[in-house]
């Protein structure tokens, strides 16, 4: 089983063209890992109250006196809406409506005071000559939570209002394409799942001020952030049982693996133990995520948060907190597992090349992609993966920083690659402009002062350094998701 030769790059690329390799035991393996998932504690589906909103009949100009008459929405227009939004609800899975007022006649006050326990409101317009933004102030201020205003052509002339909420946590669309409401939508479950979440970081957090901090991190978002030990994690270790970290290791990584290079089996099975006790207590502490700064330790937990991304949870390394929130950030909204990379930039091919020695296997509901199983470049020791991505596939990377500015760059992947001066998963990236996000690398958002932690130097590294990247492009929904909670979107590679 193992090889102790270099991986040969034109066999490994050859095998996984197109991304076509899977093994015979894959379906298997996903239906495993499925079951798996649900191993963790469910999170309560985010409510979200509905909200009809028009006028109907007839009424007096208040000047003249003279009567003015509307156009009125037809009882079949909000069943065929009502029908779309349940089939939404079953689609997404984690999703409650409620309500369906309609004003008028239900009196504003009177919805606002039924919607306030809601995680979100979803207010669709349907008629009103002059949009009723008073309506809006009162109902979605007033409850103080986030919204989607959903505004559809020929509701009336008050879409010209709208853009004065801009900044007031609201998605605000303005189109006939009722598919917009998936995104919007899924979206606005981010919220009410953030405030479910328990991140453990694993002798405490690495990142800019903001993030490291419990205190603002539950302001910001909702969330627990809680420091533990290594030794906590060492100690569930040496009780599980020696049988069922072989059987981790052989069912999921070695049976699996394109190709084991360096590791011994033992080396595998070690990794396999210390993933099922971070299991074990992130299930006891029902948490979603986990960073850690001793995953560099004996042994290393690069299979760890690998096998945490294939489950749809977090796990990240060298206790980056700010990749941590990014990359659950996108699991709700997009339901994306996040590669933590230590990128670099190439001018001359306007990209960026990715690469580090953690990523995930596989895509909810997707094929596991190729891998190889290495150790970990910088130490030659370990545990870790050289997975093969998909190349001509988009991608987005992303970083939230301070718990306010997400910055962003979409490309797509041009190649993989085998550098033996990089971390083992490369594959390079184009960007827009490569000069432009070399000389404007953090966007000005990130300044020393923001970091925190000891090693300092090493520490402050990382807010600048490390960035998530994650399958698909999700700018145009990532400012969506800036709206609704309250972060700027800043694309690094684009010149303002």
């Amino acid at each position: 089983m193992r090889d102790t030769d270099a991986v040969n790059r034109r066999e490994f690329l050859g095998t996984a063209a197109g991304g076509s390799f899977m093994l015979a035991s894959q379906p298997a393996a996903r239906s495993a890992a499925a079951a798996e998932r649900d191993a963790w504690p469910k999170l309560r589906p985010a409510r979200i109250y509905k909200v009809y909103i028009g006028r109907s009949g007839a009424t007096k100009n208040a000047r003249t006196g003279a009567e003015v008459r509307y156009l009125t929405w037809s009882n079949e227009e909000i069943t065929k809406l009502d029908n779309y939004l349940r089939d939404l609800e079953k689609k997404l899975g984690d999703v409650t409506f409620v309500g369906g007022d309609t004003i008028p006649p239900t009196d504003v006050a009177e919805v606002a005071a039924k919607a306030a326990s809601a995680d979100g409101m979803l207010l669709t317009w349907l008629s009103g000559h002059g949009g009723d933004y008073e309506t809006l102030d009162k109902l979605r201020f007033g409850v103080g939570m986030p919204a989607v205003s959903f505004f559809q052509p020929f509701s009336g002339h008050g879409w010209m209002w709208h853009q004065q909420w801009k900044d007031r946590k609201v998605v605000l669309l303005s189109t006939s394409n009722l598919g917009e409401l998936d995104e919007a939508v899924s979206l606005l479950r981010v919220p009410a799942l953030m405030k479910q979440t328990r991140i453990l970081a694993v002798d405490g957090p690495r990142g800019t001020k903001a993030a490291c901090s419990p205190e603002e991190v539950k302001k910001k978002f909702g969330a627990d952030l809680v420091t533990i030990k290594n030794d906590q994690i060492l100690e569930i270790a040496k009780s599980i049982d020696p049988k069922a970290a072989e059987a981790e290791a052989q069912q999921y990584w070695i049976s699996q693996a394109r190709k084991i290079v360096e590791p011994t089996r033992q080396e595998i099975i070690d990794s396999a133990r210390y993933y099922l006790a971070v299991k074990q207590l992130m299930i006891k502490e029902n948490a979603r995520g986990i960073c850690s700064t001793a995953c560099m330790g004996v042994p290393r937990g690069c299979l760890t948060f690998s096998k945490l991304g294939d489950l749809g949870l977090v796990g990240a390394c060298e206790g980056d907190i700010d990749s941590t929130l990014t990359e659950l950030l996108f699991a709700y909204a997009f339901r994306e597992p996040g590669f933590i990379t230590d990128p670099v930039i190439d001018e001359a091919r306007n990209a960026v090349v990715q690469f580090h020695c953690t990523s995930f296997t596989q895509r909810p509901g997707g094929k596991r992609m190729p891998f190889v199983i290495r150790n970990q470049t910088d130490s030659g020791g370990g545990v870790a993966l050289q997975v093969q991505w998909q190349v001509g596939e988009p991608v987005t990377m992303a970083k939230l920083v301070n718990l306010d500015t997400m910055l962003v760059v979409p490309g797509k992947i041009i190649e993989t690659g085998t550098n033996p001066l990089a971390c083992r998963t490369q594959f390079t990236q184009t960007v827009r402009d490569a000069r432009h996000l070399f000389m404007n690398w953090g966007g000005g958002a990130i300044v020393p002062t923001d970091f925190t932690g000891n090693m300092a130097q090493y520490i402050g590294a990382m807010p600048m350094l490390h960035r998530a990247v994650f399958y698909g492009d999700h700018v145009r929904a990532l400012k969506r998701l800036g709206s609704l909670m309250g972060f700027k979107v800043i694309e690094e590679d684009r010149p303002a």
